[in-house]
């Protein structure tokens, strides 16, 4: 039983499966759609919807250095998936590479990791987009009531609670067009995922160039608001909780390695598409919370649209930028939930080709090149969690998950080139073991900081990942069959 646990993909096999590309995906992507991809996927959340919480929550104008925590932590990781998107080619990221390092055991817990982090990413991201199309479609004098445009559960002191609302129709209407989008093949979202970035680049850069001119430095101070006594509520404790809460905002890379089966040159493209993708949100996430905390106080800023009440608290002067920043938004949020759509059925596919989950998620559409039954599968159950639960408790359980397979894919650089360094490595994590051990550390403080909430969930979350694989996983993996 428990070397059954333990087997191994042959990296040998896998790497020949990708160089013969017999899966019926598509090979299209190169490394400036990667690195678009990337952005799309990184630039929307993150800064449009949780800068502003988490500031007032956690950091105050200290959130700055939260994302730089997260950005050093996430390049860490970076390196490390850049190695393995490199060397191994495959589609379902972090869950192959475990798989054939680690044993099919920690594959399938990572690779539960990994559903929990994009369906709930993708609902979060969801639930985002739905606070700004509301906000936008009262500029034009269109108001949706709020029991159809709210969560319909809520957490209050602790407890779970009904809020009296339906459904957040508009959070659930977006999944399924973007659904349908990814239904119609890689390429066609590729194009549509890089006018969503320009969209929403231009727009950033307009707050962050015009914004600026409007900055009082004294919404900086205290720059590091004092800890009220509690862990994780301002002080340096609430800058890492900050971090930790944030670091959900930058996910985006990982959800490019699980296309690496669809991009044309994935041994070169894809270590560019990764770090290059990084880096640009990274700068732009320090920018755009700086200013934003410089323009309004940071208690005011626990709001889902943060960056138009800092436009709307400028006033006239910067009127005409409002209905540009929400419409930025509102694309830029878009692109964000393609690709996470796209990461999350990738994910599906590749567990399921390995007899983990129903075959059913592994059949390819002929014609567009896309795990159909998986995509539509993953619209459904996204649309109802993002329908449900509010914006807070999406967002913890998206980190959790997130920092849990950074830290994995860290450990896995050092196994494998400690069992097989005859391996060809296209692309090498530099420093190895410091730089991958510093990352996963990093990852690990930052799970610690999140609430206890949170890690609560998560052991659920993976209680029912263990049910599913000791009842089905294991008696169907066709590893085992073998």
């Amino acid at each position: 039983m428990f070397d059954r646990l333990l087997k191994r993909k042959d990296l040998a096999s896998m790497i020949a499966e990708a160089g013969s590309n017999t899966s019926g995906l598509k090979r299209t992507l190169t490394a400036t759609q990667l690195v678009s991809l990337g952005i799309g996927a990184i630039v929307g959340t993150g800064i449009f919807v949780i800068t502003g919480q988490a500031a007032a929550t956690y950091a105050g104008p200290a959130l700055t250095i939260s994302f730089v925590i997260s950005a050093f932590c996430c390049i860490l990781a970076a390196f490390c998936y850049a190695e393995f998107a490199a060397m191994i080619p495959v589609a379902g990221s972090v869950y192959s590479y475990t798989y054939a390092t680690l044993g099919e055991f920690i594959a399938w817990f990572i690779g539960w990791t990994l559903v929990l982090e994009y369906l709930f990413a993708c609902s979060t991201v969801a639930v985002g987009w739905s606070g700004y199309m509301v906000s936008l479609l009262d500029g034009w004098g269109i108001h949706l009531p709020q029991h159809i445009s709210n969560a319909t559960f809520d957490v209050i002191d602790g407890r779970w609670s009904w809020t009296g609302n339906l459904i957040n129709f508009p959070a659930v209407f977006i999944v399924l067009i973007t659904g349908g989008f990814l239904i119609g093949g890689i390429k066609q979202s590729a194009l549509i995922n890089n006018i969503f970035v320009v969209i929403k680049l231009c727009v950033i850069l307009l707050f962050i160039g015009f914004g600026l001119a409007y900055v009082d430095v004294g919404n900086w101070q205290p720059y590091i608001p004092e800890n009220t006594g509690e862990f994780g509520h301002f002080g340096w404790s609430g800058i890492m909780r900050g971090a930790a809460v944030v670091f959900f905002a930058y996910l985006g890379f990982d959800a490019l390695s699980t296309a690496a089966q669809e991009t044309r040159n994935p041994q070169k493209d894809m270590p560019k598409g990764i770090l290059g993708s990084l880096i640009i949100s990274a700068v732009l996430y320090v920018f755009v919370t700086a200013v934003l905390t410089g323009i309004v106080y940071y208690t005011e800023l626990n709001v889902p649209a943060p960056i138009a009440l800092a436009i709307d608290h400028v006033g006239a002067a910067l009127a005409w930028l409002n209905p540009l920043i929400k419409l930025g938004a509102v694309a830029g949020i878009t692109s964000v939930i393609l690709v996470m759509m796209l990461g999350q059925t990738r994910i599906y596919y590749a567990i399921s080709k390995d007899g983990l989950l129903p075959k059913i998620f592994s059949k390819v559409n002929i014609k567009n090149g896309t795990p159909h039954n998986a995509t539509i599968f993953a619209c459904l159950v996204t649309a109802l969690i993002a329908g449900l639960f509010p914006l807070n408790i999406l967002s913890e359980l998206v980190s959790i998950g997130t920092l849990m397979a950074f830290a994995v894919v860290c450990l896995a650089i050092i196994v494998l080139r400690k069992t097989r360094p005859d391996i060809k490595r296209p692309f090498k994590t530099p420093l190895v073991p410091v730089l991958p051990l510093l990352g996963a550390l990093l990852c690990f403080v930052q799970m610690a900081a999140l609430p206890w909430a949170t890690w609560l969930r998560l052991i659920l979350w993976t209680s029912l990942g263990l049910i599913i694989y000791f009842t089905y996983g294991i008696s169907h993996s066709k590893l085992n069959k073998k």
